[in-house]
């Protein structure tokens, strides 16, 4: 008897069973909604007539952007189409003859008025920035701090010049900074494109020193692209700022600057391009587009209709759930429905 109780005691204090709660036995209090067909059909209505408008909505901001988008890489170095090979070899070797002037006129035309501020992308095709190792090839601290200037491990193959010395800023993504320019005109009178406040603030106050300059950059003999101001600290150059932030696609627009005036219907703009920087090598594209924006951003058609598609799908699917219901209704909690019920055991 008293090893009988010893034993139960003692099992009773190894026991893994937690100590008794509400908390533990999952009885707090809850909100358990029964899904009537009343409320499954009155949930897909009020998704519907709230998703169809929010799409027509982004539908209409969408269409109130007005953007012009040029293609310029291929027409900007005439070659002949009918032989693929030789036109691509003869603007690889265009674009690496530095000698040979670059400069190219496109003409625009406004289609509808553009109210400021007007902003100027340069959008690049077939640039896989989101490369592994081209991700990687950057050094944050060299970037942020001047006393960290040797810190380049990540940035091969763009880490040291040909003297062993560090470049500054370090790595392939500084040493591809795109180099085109685009020069502004109307009606023979230039259109100033501002360049201040491309880049995100972050960038300028966090990720780039106000005390950090460029050294050493572009100095070896293959040249990437842009070469930088080595007067000026790395946070003040917004166009390496835009450029240092990789995009997740291969088909992606970086802010170049903005158009503090309106544009009117019709106008004609004239753009002078310096067609420097090497997509052909790639088998990339180079476009320059000029757009406005509104509350939902830039032209953008994809949000507006998943909007209108999801609302469509929710109400045919409440249409369809009342003519099942109208049809061929069925009693809410009717027990004659339960398995055991249709088929019930034999009594002895």
């Amino acid at each position: 008897m008293c090893s009988g109780d010893g034993v139960s005691q003692s099992s009773s204090k190894n026991s893994m069973k937690p100590t008794y709660s509400r908390f533990t036995q999952q009885e707090l209090p809850a909100c358990k909604p029964i899904l009537t067909p009343g409320l499954v059909m009155a949930t897909f209505v009020l998704l519907g007539i709230t998703f169809i408008p929010i799409g027509l909505s982004h539908l209409s901001a969408s269409d109130n952007v007005v953007e012009l988008i040029d293609r310029y890489d291929e027409d900007c170095i005439p070659t002949d189409k009918s032989d693929a090979e030789a036109a691509y070899h003869k603007r690889i070797g265009y674009i690496q003859d530095a000698g040979t002037d670059k400069s190219c006129i496109r003409t625009l035309t406004v289609p509808k008025k553009m109210k400021n501020p007007i902003f100027v992308y340069y959008q690049l095709d077939e640039f896989y920035q989101n490369h592994r190792r081209y991700v990687k090839s950057r050094s944050d601290d060299q970037y942020r701090s001047p006393g960290d200037y040797k810190k380049t491990d990540n940035c091969e193959p763009e880490a040291l010049n040909n003297d062993n010395q560090p470049i500054v800023p370090c790595g392939l993504i500084a040493w591809s900074l795109f180099n085109d320019t685009y020069s502004l005109s109307r009606n023979g009178i230039p259109l100033p494109v501002n360049k201040k406040d491309i880049a995100w603030e972050s960038d300028k106050t966090h990720k780039f020193g106000s005390n950090v300059f460029p050294k050493n950059f572009q100095s070896r003999g293959l040249i990437g692209g842009a070469k930088l101001n080595e007067a000026i600290p790395l946070n003040q150059q917004e166009e390496l700022l835009v450029w240092m932030r990789p995009a997740a696609l291969p088909v992606f627009r970086k802010l170049y600057g903005r158009i503090e005036t309106d544009l009117e219907a019709s106008e004609v703009i004239k753009v002078e391009i310096q067609n420097n920087y090497n997509t052909y090598s790639f088998k990339g594209h180079k476009k320059l587009v000029i757009s406005t924006t509104t509350w939902i951003g830039g032209k953008n058609d994809f949000l507006g209709k998943v909007y209108i598609v999801v609302g469509g799908v929710c109400l045919l699917i409440a249409i369809a759930f009342i003519i099942v219901y109208l049809i061929k209704p069925r009693p809410l909690g009717d027990p004659s429905y339960l398995s055991w019920n249709k088929n019930p055991a034999s009594t002895q």
